[in-house]
């Protein structure tokens, strides 16, 4: 068994975005700021909900781990995308790769889970909000993110079996800037068909129940939006519409790459731009960095440092 999953590559080449100098030069100035904001932004929400403990509810909870998911979201591509856009030789570890694919199906599964999880919050919030305290306890929250957490796992461990259960004798040039399975098992040396299927019932599956279950969600709250005010109706749609819009950016690409059969398109590398760079970047500016609570609780937070600062 051992001889069958340790195959005669021993690496991996990646093609990038562009082979244009020009283009990588922008490329890499573009992402190294945008990569920067997204640690910066994401780790800033991290730290407020942690330190302020009125934030201490199921919703900042999951506000504050869908800000820790992105951090470790974008830190599994991002860095070896800009490394790629240094180097002339953009090549990965067979090992590498493997951990790669691994916490990349993590952190966006998990990712998804969390925004389903987060959209039954704001169900129960909006449409029957003298049930919320009771409903959604503190308890019922870590229980919940625990176990997207392990629901993420799982799926990732079932996405790196079935690769690394194939054998790969070359070629190992993959048309991407980081592992995936669709790319990776394209490159087996066997029928991989059945791997095909299998990747579809899985990840396409979980991503299409779950935006379904997510625009269920976001479909009963708009509906129930008849009964407010209309300032009322006017914040919540607006609110809810930029969520819908982010959901989209996430579910889209990865229900386009997970649910269609085993064929490549011009359109997939700007595609997976959206889910692991664009994604995470936007998350905090729109989920959190536009909650008033929460700019309140930073300016807070900011005060108290500048204090301890001045006391030193």
């Amino acid at each position: 068994m051992e001889g069958v999953n340790r195959s005669r590559v021993d690496e991996f080449i990646f093609l990038g975005l562009t082979e244009n100098p020009i283009l990588e030069a922008a490329f890499f100035a573009t992402f190294s700021v945008t990569y920067v904001l997204t640690l910066l932004g994401n780790l800033l929400i991290v730290v407020t909900v942690a330190s302020t403990p009125r934030l201490h509810t199921p919703m900042y909870f999951f506000l504050g781990n869908l800000s820790l998911i992105d951090v470790c979201h974008s830190s599994v591509t991002v860095p070896k995308m800009l490394e790629g856009f240094l180097s002339e030789n953009k090549s990965i570890s067979f090992e590498g790769c493997i951990a790669q694919l691994f916490f990349l199906h993590l952190f966006a599964c998990s990712e998804i889970f969390l925004l389903t999880v987060m959209a039954y919050d704001r169900y129960v919030a909006i449409c029957v909000p003298l049930h919320y305290p009771a409903v959604m306890t503190v308890e019922v929250g870590v229980q919940l993110v625990s176990a997207l957490w392990l629901g993420g796992v799982v799926h990732s461990l079932v996405q790196t079996l079935l690769t690394i259960r194939l054998p790969y004798c070359g070629p190992n040039v993959i048309d991407n800037y980081f592992c995936d399975v669709p790319q990776v098992i394209r490159l087996a040396c066997t029928d991989t068909y059945l791997t095909w299927m299998l990747i579809v019932s899985n990840s396409g599956a979980i991503s299409l129940f779950c935006f379904l279950a997510l625009s269920a969600s976001y479909s009963v709250i708009l509906a129930s939006l008849r009964k407010r005010s209309a300032e009322g109706r006017r914040k919540a749609l607006s609110t809810c519409t930029v969520h819908f819009i982010m959901v989209v950016f996430l579910f889209g690409p990865c229900i386009f790459l997970y649910t269609r059969p085993h064929t490549t398109y011009s359109a997939d590398k700007a595609v997976s731009v959206f889910y692991t760079v664009i994604t995470p970047w936007l998350n905090p500016l729109i989920y959190t960095l536009r909650n008033e609570e929460v700019k309140k609780s930073m300016r807070q937070l900011r005060k108290k440092q500048v204090f301890v600062l001045r006391c030193f």
